[in-house]
């Protein structure tokens, strides 16, 4: 009896990725609503979505942990 069963969602299922953006490389409307900041994190998918922008890194890893996600770094 060799049946597979996913019983647990693949590791990639739920890393995001982290990294630092120019508020300037943004859309001008985002870049409006940064209240003067010079850069901002965003919170990236697998298939590079970006799924929100925050004002500092140790607030994305958190949102990402408060919705059971696993963040990563990206240089």
């Amino acid at each position: 009896m060799n049946t597979e069963y996913e019983i647990l969602p693949k590791a990639d299922d739920n890393i995001v990725y982290v990294r630092r953006v120019a508020v300037a490389d943004l859309p001008e409307d985002v870049q409006e609503q940064a209240e003067g900041a010079e850069q901002l994190y965003a919170v990236h998918n697998a298939d590079g979505e970006r799924l929100a922008l925050v004002k500092d890194r140790n607030l994305a890893f958190i949102l990402a942990r408060q919705n059971d996600l696993a963040p990563v770094n990206v240089h």
